[in-house]
């Protein structure tokens, strides 16, 4: 396990906003501003969020005209989940220090 990588990837979801964000965006691709919808803040907030989870990993962008479109990253979940299920491994005997 990469703790340093694990703790990045916390630190960015440690906001309670990014955390709705990436609850909503569970649902599937949206723009920015149906996020935004979501929310009592501006756009540039929106923004601010959205690049501190897009250089985690965890989302990807991609850019149709003007708007731009915000999706989990697929391998990023798949590659999470395990994480979490090695890191809270009851009983597992292995050495943490590896």
């Amino acid at each position: 396990m990469k703790y340093e990588e694990v703790s990045s990837v916390l630190k960015a979801m440690s906001d309670p906003n990014r955390v709705k964000i990436i609850h909503i965006l569970s649902k599937g691709t949206m723009c920015a501003c149906h996020v935004l919808e979501h929310f009592e803040f501006t756009q540039p907030t929106l923004s601010h969020h959205m690049k501190v989870l897009e250089k985690a990993g965890i989302v990807s962008v991609s850019k149709k005209s003007q708007w731009h479109y915000y999706s989990l990253k697929e391998d990023f979940v798949n590659h999470f989940m395990v994480t979490m299920t090695q890191l809270f491994s009851v009983g597992d005997q292995s050495d943490p220090a590896k």
